[in-house]
């Protein structure tokens, strides 16, 4: 074989105005009358990436009117760190009406969201959800019925499809480069930091999370359902907790006093951190919620390994797996056609041109005001059948979910209107189908037998995705 390789320098060009120039040459977009906002759910995820980053970036098209949340140590804490005026609640239904917003944002517990997103649509208000939608589906159907008989918009805020390197991907695809897709593969790791962090929070309690499979697969499940651009249509799947929970040589309630915190790896001084200690530990006497649990604590009761066959209603075979306890964080993507293959990875640290600080890399990940590396490059690679192979390179991005984040947010914020060829937004339907594979994904498991998604709720998987 000719081993020439082709090298292409893409700005994601082919993917419409939002992804055609670097986060700092976005359309500007004259203001109008300004959203109205109010979040439910003052976590740092809501602190963080929606209060100070949406008023930060887009305070010229939003104006938040309400926060509220279950703890009001917790809540007055975001206030003051988000520097906001408006008023705080503890009961939703009275901020929603005192403030009438637009907009609520639900940024809860996950099994809680469907309680916030039905009832902010019975009081007439839209909803932007975090991911995942819920956590089962019976509350699926609930929020099916309650957007059917309310009429009002639901967003689902999967960033990761507005990532400039998975953004290229589906601009392949969608191109058919690679011919007629017949299976793929994803792989997702979770380095010993990051992945930790679920267990020692509420996630490690499926009563709460659903299990990664729903709250961090759903994620994955996404990009690949809006890749494939198909639904998925039955499920197998095997689950274990191996290493952490009740695996663990020692344990204690929380890393805060533990004995064993000079012989434990996964031991956080949480008293080190200045803003957890404000926002969570300061308020635990509120709600009881301790952040800095045990890993190791006999009380978690989800998968730490997950392996997942799918067979999509286009009968494109999917193997997917999660890795919680990985020494590295990153993933590896590949999609077989009739004509060729594509390949993706990112943050193998001997692929990295540079050493990858693995403790770190969540933070950097997590940070809005990271820009992106115009000198840096991602390669995807794609190989025809019987011919050469073609690097494509896609500008490396440092922060804010490869540069999802902020796009993400342009577009239901400054500009809802700007085109979008791949159909990078996500609404109701994308919302139910990423969960619905995880939680047949967790029901195969508990029953070792495959199974249908359209047995679930009343979504009938669809061989295209319907618009």
């Amino acid at each position: 074989m000719n081993r020439r390789v082709f090298v292409s320098l893409t700005g994601i060009a082919g993917a419409g105005a939002l992804f055609a120039q670097p986060l700092s040459g976005l359309p500007i977009v004259q203001p109008g009358k300004k959203m109205k906002l109010a979040v439910v759910g003052t976590g740092v995820r809501a602190l963080g990436f929606w209060m100070k980053n949406v008023n930060k970036k887009f305070g010229d098209y939003t104006e938040f009117v309400g926060l509220c949340d279950i703890n009001p140590g917790r809540l007055q804490f975001a206030k003051e760190n988000a520097k906001f005026l408006c008023p705080v609640f503890t009961d939703f239904e009275k901020m929603v009406r005192e403030t009438k917003p637009d907009t609520v944002i639900v940024t809860t517990v996950d099994c809680f969201h469907h309680e916030y997103i039905i009832k902010a649509m019975e009081m007439g208000v839209n909803v932007i959800t975090e991911k995942p939608l819920t956590t089962d589906e019976s509350k699926c159907q609930q929020i099916l019925d309650a957007e059917k008989k309310y009429g009002r918009k639901l967003t689902v805020t999967f960033n990761y499809r507005y990532g400039l390197m998975f953004t290229k991907i589906k601009e392949l695809l969608a191109q058919n480069r690679i011919g007629k897709i017949t299976s793929a593969d994803f792989h997702w790791y979770l380095n010993t930091d990051h992945g930790a962090a679920y267990f020692r929070r509420w996630h490690g309690l499926r009563e709460k999370s659903g299990t990664l499979l729903v709250h961090k697969s759903s994620h994955h499940f996404d990009l690949m359902n809006w890749f494939l651009d198909s639904e998925p249509e039955e499920v197998f799947a095997y689950g274990s907790l191996d290493f952490y929970g009740r695996n663990g040589k020692f344990r204690s309630e929380k890393c805060r006093g533990c004995q064993y915190s000079g012989q434990c790896k996964y031991f956080w001084d949480i008293t080190k951190d200045e803003y957890h200690m404000n926002i969570y530990a300061n308020n635990e006497k509120y709600d009881g919620y301790i952040r800095d649990r045990c890993v190791f604590g006999e009380h978690i009761n989800i998968y730490d390994k997950m392996a997942v066959q799918a067979r999509y209603a286009n009968n494109v075979n999917l193997s997917y797996s999660l890795t919680t306890y990985s020494p590295y964080e990153g993933w590896r993507i590949a999609f077989n056609g009739t004509e060729g293959r594509i390949d993706a990875s990112e943050g193998i640290p001997w692929e990295a041109a540079q050493k990858i600080d693995q403790r770190s890399l969540h933070d950097k990940e997590m940070n809005q005001d990271l820009n992106e590396a115009s000198n840096q490059f991602d390669p995807i690679m794609v190989m025809d059948n019987f011919g050469d192979y073609e690097i494509v390179k896609v500008p490396k991005t440092k922060g804010g979910h490869g540069g999802g984040d902020d796009r993400m947010q342009h577009k239901i914020f400054a500009d809802p209107s700007l085109a979008e060829p791949l159909k990078h937004a996500a609404g109701t339907r994308d919302g139910a189908m990423a969960i619905l594979l995880g939680i047949a994904a967790r029901k195969s498991i508990e029953t070792g037998k495959p199974v249908k998604v359209g047995d679930l709720t009343a979504l009938k998987p669809q061989s295209v995705r319907p618009n």
